[in-house]
């Protein structure tokens, strides 16, 4: 039973680290419907993601980004990352680029990606319809039903759905509702990803079938983050035992998610990953911290 004492052992540790830090109430104010974060702690948040975003290590600047955008600096994300995208050459870095670009306000570089997308080098296509899912746009569609019809590239396919479906395409989302139970781990995996964003309370028996026949525990924990975004007590549990977890792959998948899923609850839970080595862990954390820290107040 080592698999069953290590999940326990994750769920006991989370247990005392929330009351450790019911502690630093100088620092923080929660209730259950408003999570303040001090205004020492939400500095610290935005110095977390500006140093991201400045870093050397390309995706993690590219997700420091994106947190700024959410926390209402697309001003200063644009300004830093326009002069980039000109020089960069390679197409899923481009892609990126533009994603950070629109999210933070500047819509006409969706053409980036659609350029991408519907060229004849594959090598960033599936980076460009994930990036074109996230930020909302599909251009008139062609390149992305194209890319949705095709089964070679089983993640171009899902993406490709996903940026259809959340675009209202009704076909699209029947497709992803079929792949959350397919045959291939991969494939679940990927579709619970796109679900826990886009899908809504049905889709939650078949994510919790899937956590019983999870290969491994990052396929595990897609499902169990995919449930607490769509509002189920055992999949937030589970998003917050894995906040403690070894793979910091996973602590961060648990840190982007408690954003997600609007888990008022969890934010003090985030707060001590602001000191983690992994520097995607600590600049998701600040990302879900400011995101959870707005919530209630527009």
């Amino acid at each position: 039973m080592p698999y069953l004492s290590n999940r326990l052992a994750y769920i006991s540790g989370c247990s005392l680290l929330l009351i450790a830090v019911q502690c630093v109430q100088t620092q923080l104010a929660a209730a259950e419907d408003k999570f303040e974060l001090s205004d020492e702690l939400h500095a610290r948040c935005l110095k977390t993601l500006r140093d991201g975003i400045h870093s050397g290590e390309f995706w993690p600047s590219i997700h420091a980004a994106e947190g700024l955008t959410l926390a209402g600096r697309g001003d200063e994300v644009r300004q830093h990352l326009e002069p980039k995208l000109p020089l960069e050459k390679d197409d899923q870095r481009r892609c990126g680029l533009a994603r950070e670009l629109v999210r933070a306000g500047d819509r006409d570089q969706a053409q980036v990606m659609l350029d991408i997308l519907a060229g004849d080098d594959p090598y960033g296509h599936v980076h460009a319809a994930e990036s074109l899912y996230k930020v909302n746009e599909i251009g008139d569609g062609k390149a992305m039903k194209h890319a949705a019809k095709q089964t070679e590239d089983i993640k171009l396919h899902l993406m490709a759905a996903a940026a259809l479906a959340r675009g209202g395409n009704k076909k699209a989302m029947q497709q992803l509702r079929a792949r959350l139970s397919d045959a291939d781990p991969e494939t679940r995996k990927i579709a619970a990803w796109i679900l826990g964003r886009i899908g809504n309370a049905s889709d939650i028996p078949q994510l919790r079938k899937n956590i019983e026949s999870a290969p491994d525990p990052i396929s595990r924990a897609y499902n169990e983050h995919s449930l607490a975004a769509l509002g189920d007590a055992e999949g937030l549990r589970s998003l917050v035992a894995n906040l403690q977890h070894d793979d910091p792959a996973i602590r961060t998948y648990a840190a982007t998610f408690a954003g997600d899923a609007r888990a008022l609850s969890v934010g003090p839970a985030l707060i001590p990953l602001l000191d983690h080595e992994n520097i995607d862990v600590r600049v998701r954390a600040a990302q879900s911290l400011l995101v959870l820290s707005q919530l209630g107040t527009k």
